[in-house]
């Protein structure tokens, strides 16, 4: 196993699932791990009112968010990378997972947005059903 594609969002689940790509590292150190986060839709509509459309503010508050699940990787020593994406967070995920070579996608079982959850499902349900990699999904 070489490529980890690690779901983040700043939740308890996301660095819960962030705590397992660090134990699955002590079997497979050479991982390299990409931290996708993606802001959704309604998200991006109501930063851009607020943030006038400043990209690079809206990336700075995306990388605070998750900044616990950055620091683990890093105090872990796994090489990573990040990607910040825009869009419905399923298929966005789904999307980059088919488009870049991924070994296993991890993440957590809940995000942030539970709203989202109730009206339109889990998207941790949809990644499952839907990703042609292996998916961990982390209570």
């Amino acid at each position: 196993m070489k490529n980890i594609l690690l779901a983040a969002d700043g939740s308890t689940h996301a660095v819960n699932a962030t705590k397992e790509v660090v134990k699955l590292s002590k079997g497979f150190p050479d991982i390299h791990v990409t931290v996708i986060s993606v802001v959704d839709s309604s998200e991006t509509k109501s930063a851009a009112l607020d943030l006038k459309s400043n990209k690079e503010l809206l990336h700075m508050k995306r990388l605070k968010k998750i900044e616990e699940t950055l620091n683990r990787l890093e105090n872990a020593k796994i090489d990573y990378q990040v990607a910040l994406l825009h869009g419905d967070p399923g298929p966005s995920i789904i999307k980059y997972a088919s488009e870049h070579p991924t070994d296993l996608l991890v993440l957590g079982s809940r995000g942030l947005n539970s709203l989202q959850e109730m009206v339109m499902g889990s998207v941790s349900h949809k990644i499952v059903k839907q990703a042609a990699c292996p998916v961990l999904v982390v209570k």
